[in-house]
């Protein structure tokens, strides 16, 4: 069985580069949260239909609760370590229930219904994943708002990215009222991603610019913090290209590699 670190990086190679720079007290717990929303994300990839993808969230928030009971842990590559975690307290139950209970809006049939309910659903899955990693890392939580921006902007980055991707999947994270006001809904990107790149290019070009600020905001936080938020680096990359049509890759590059590498050796985003 590969270690943890190793499923880490082959589920969430963008996290588990960030997670490098995490100090090493907490680098396995770490490498545990971002293991365990990786299997979040795929549940409804995974999964045959929204009810099987539901089945799959509530599986997780059940093993949860039976960690915060005292309960022995569940067989699994992810569970058994994420029970560790719980029990040892460095992990908070409630927070990781919370980033099962945002992936719910990913099997709503109806899809995601409005720019403020996307928001929202960015902020508690990227942010919130963001957050918890934060906490893992002792943030004073003054920081607490400004990390879940850093987070909900990658949670951006990686939505519009897999707009392809979801298409050939059946699948549409896009917003329905924004997708209206340019004339589309979800079956026309089924049958048609290349329709949404208008759509995409004008989110992107916002939340580059959004997420621009924050960066600028997080220069003075203190250096423990940035692991839980170096993905933005890979964001603002990302945003960019979307933002002037151009292509994303599928792997991250060298040049994206080495400007993540570079923020965490400097230190700052």
């Amino acid at each position: 069985m590969p270690s943890l670190a190793e499923h880490v990086r082959a589920r969430d190679p963008d996290r588990f580069l960030a997670a490098l720079f995490a100090p090493a007290p907490h680098r396995e717990t770490l490498f545990t949260l971002i293991a365990y929303n990786a299997e979040l994300a795929r549940a409804r990839a995974a999964a045959s239909n929204p009810l099987a993808a539901l089945i799959r969230l509530q599986w997780w928030r059940d093993a949860i609760e039976e960690a915060r009971a005292g309960k022995p842990p569940r067989r699994h590559e992810v569970a058994e370590p994420l029970h560790a975690a719980i029990t040892a307290g460095a992990l908070d139950a409630d927070s990781l229930i919370a980033l099962a209970d945002a992936r719910e809006a990913e099997t709503e049939a109806d899809g995601i219904p409005s720019a403020a309910a996307f928001a929202g659903y960015l902020r508690a899955t990227a942010g919130g994943l963001a957050i918890a990693a934060a906490r893992l890392l002792v943030a004073d939580p003054a920081w607490l708002p400004l990390i879940e921006r850093l987070g909900a902007g990658y949670g951006l980055a990686g939505v519009l990215r897999s707009v392809p991707h979801l298409a050939r999947a059946g699948r549409c994270l896009l917003p329905v009222e924004p997708l209206a006001a340019v004339g589309l809904n979800c079956e026309a990107v089924w049958a048609a991603p290349d329709t949404a790149a208008p759509l995409i290019r004008a989110m992107a070009e916002e939340g580059g610019a959004r997420l621009a600020e924050a960066r600028a905001e997080a220069r003075a936080m203190p250096r423990a913090l940035l692991a839980a938020t170096l993905p933005a680096v890979f964001a603002s990359r990302d945003l960019a290209r979307l933002a002037r049509g151009a292509a994303t890759p599928d792997a991250r590059g060298l040049l994206d590699r080495a400007a993540l590498i570079t923020a965490g050796l400097r230190g700052r985003l």
